[in-house]
């Protein structure tokens, strides 16, 4: 936790959570990649969907000879890496943000957002896309988790006198 050394003359007169803080705007754009990354899950689930001509709606038939089906491995493959980033992603938002608030050193800040979304679309790659052997994901799925954890111990620390 010694790298996060408080910066105090940058941040003294204005806010946290604005454009003119370059940690802030570091997170919107790694933010924004991780959203349109969790989007694009759902049309690789379609194009999975698509391709080995799996739907789980009647009205969602289109070619005929099929039958409603709900246990496509390509497909649930696709939902459980998609759910995966829901159940990680989602936290790590709002822990960042929390974060953000404890005005950070920007080299510090900045790369941990860097390196936790790179780190999801590596899980994604590694999981959905091609998968490959263990410890691939696990590594991914666990640079995400560490560096959330981590942020959390910074705030936890920094807001600890106060409780």
């Amino acid at each position: 936790f010694a790298l996060e050394a408080h910066t105090h003359s940058k941040m003294l007169n204005q806010e946290l959570l604005t454009l003119e803080n370059p940690v802030f705007c570091c997170y919107i754009f790694w933010a924004t990649v991780l959203v349109v990354k969790m989007l694009l899950m759902s049309l690789l689930t379609a194009l999975q969907r698509f391709r080995y001509k799996i739907f789980p709606n009647e009205e969602d038939l289109f070619f005929k000879n099929i039958e409603v089906q709900f246990d496509d491995p390509h497909v649930e493959r696709v939902r459980r890496a998609h759910r995966n980033d829901m159940e990680n992603i989602l936290p790590y938002f709002i822990m960042s943000l929390i974060y953000i608030c404890t005005n950070p050193t920007e080299a510090v800040a900045c790369n941990l957002f860097r390196v936790a979304a790179v780190a999801r679309i590596l899980h994604t790659l590694v999981y959905a896309v091609y998968p490959v052997p263990q410890p691939a994901r696990i590594i991914a799925f666990a640079t995400m988790m560490l560096i959330t954890f981590y942020m959390a111990a910074v705030v936890a620390l920094r807001t600890l006198s106060f409780i």
